[in-house]
């Protein structure tokens, strides 16, 4: 665990008006850095994180989703009631304390609650505003509403992911959520900051969460315009070089191991692994382009001789003749993980209401600068008291006061 002296972004405090996924994920990043993020959230409209499965022991409850615990540890939630003429002059105060200020809401909706960019940069001249949209702050399409499955959609991942001839079949997760959007728009933020250092300036930051997923697709992009060539779904098959290349049976129910052999040296050495069965010394698997040819037959063959193999034990024997090679882990395997557990990947926080749980580190380590998560989520509303007397300089009255009136909720 950090500390606020340690962590490279201490001093810096966030105004949070991201939910749900990728907003959430990037203020989240923030937070392990060492910001201090106040995540603005309403009793009246709750955070639909909040609401997501997992439960902690299967009970629903704003407090109990695994979902929303994994996205927001590290940050303090204040609730407030946008509605509420009051609630303005209260986030005012947060923002002139603020180095950022981030939504992810459909264009329009902050400035309906007077705090569009020229109206918060009116308050903080230097802050460093973050929107990121689904389809950005321009153009034809700026209304459209998303979620991550939608954007894998309308980007391209959807039609290229799941198994040959057969109908699109997604990720089977909100993708762009987890990773191309929470990452871009944190790389952004801190130019940013790094731009203010420099220069004194803040910055509008109008990100379009369709475009880092887009940015991914480098290859169909090039395959299409080079050689109108439109991508299909591969299943798990290796688009360059590599055969075999996929998810082979092991002993057990329901194991696998992922097996990806590049060049001949490997295809050697994964025969001599396999005890060098006679159907690998045919002809039509001696080269490359053979196997890639006959990956269907080469599937059927390799997965004979694998359904019989404890799957660790493989990993291990394959691994050893440099053949790359890795079990498919379900939930418990990787939670259970020996490689993580040696890298102090899984941490156990007490949560206010689900009590210890588990929780995942930052995904890497630096000496002089040190970071992590230092919270669990909050609960509901949990720091509103605490945010409103440190930052806001209300006293207990004042706070009793605008919880009466409902600008506080």
């Amino acid at each position: 665990m950090s500390t606020p002296q340690t962590a490279p972004l201490a001093g810096i405090r966030v105004t949070d008006f991201t939910w749900i996924g990728a907003g959430s994920y990037t203020t989240k990043i923030l937070a392990d850095a060492g910001a201090d993020v106040v995540k603005i959230e309403s009793t009246g409209r709750i955070d639909s994180l909040r609401l997501a499965a997992p439960y902690k022991d299967g009970i629903r409850g704003v407090n109990r989703s695994g979902y929303f615990a994994d996205r927001n540890s590290g940050k303090r939630s204040l609730t407030l009631n946008m509605k509420h003429g009051r609630a303005l002059e209260l986030v005012t105060r947060l923002i002139r304390q603020s180095d950022v200020i981030a939504n992810n809401f459909t264009p329009g909706v902050m400035e309906r609650f007077g705090l569009g960019y020229e109206a918060v940069k009116a308050i903080k001249p230097d802050i460093v505003y973050l929107a990121m949209s689904m389809q950005g702050g321009s153009g034809p399409e700026k209304d459209y509403l998303g979620y991550g499955a939608t954007m894998a959609a309308v980007t391209g991942i959807q039609h290229l992911s799941g198994l040959p001839g057969r109908e699109p079949a997604g990720t089977g997760t909100n993708y762009p959520d987890h990773l191309p959007n929470p990452c871009h728009a944190t790389f952004a933020v801190l130019a940013a900051l790094r731009h203010r250092r420099r220069t004194g300036q803040g910055q509008h930051i109008d990100m379009a969460q369709t475009e880092p997923t887009v940015a991914l697709l480098g290859p169909a992009v090039l395959d299409y315009t080079v050689n109108g060539v439109d991508g299909q779904p591969c299943g798990n098959a290796s688009l360059d070089q590599a055969a075999p290349y996929d998810a082979f049976p092991c002993r057990g129910d329901d194991r696998w191991i992922a097996i990806g052999i590049h060049g001949d040296a490997q295809w050697r050495a994964l025969g001599e692994a396999l005890g060098r069965p006679a159907w690998m010394a045919e002809s039509r698997f001696a080269a490359g382009e053979g196997r890639r040819a006959q990956a269907d037959a080469l599937r059927t063959l390799l997965s004979a001789e694998t359904a019989d193999r404890d799957v660790a034990e493989l990993v291990q024997t394959l691994q050893a003749r440099g053949i790359p090679a890795a079990g498919v882990g379900t939930a418990a395997d990787v939670i259970a993980d020996p490689q993580l557990a040696h890298r102090g990947h899984w941490l156990t926080l007490d949560h206010p209401e689900m009590g210890p749980s588990l929780y995942n580190a930052q995904p890497f380590r630096t000496r002089r600068s040190p970071s992590g998560v230092r919270r669990p989520a909050p609960l509901l509303g949990q720091h509103t008291a605490e945010i409103c007397a440190e930052l806001l300089g209300l006293d207990d009255g004042e706070i009793a006061e605008l919880t009466a009136e409902g600008a506080l909720s």
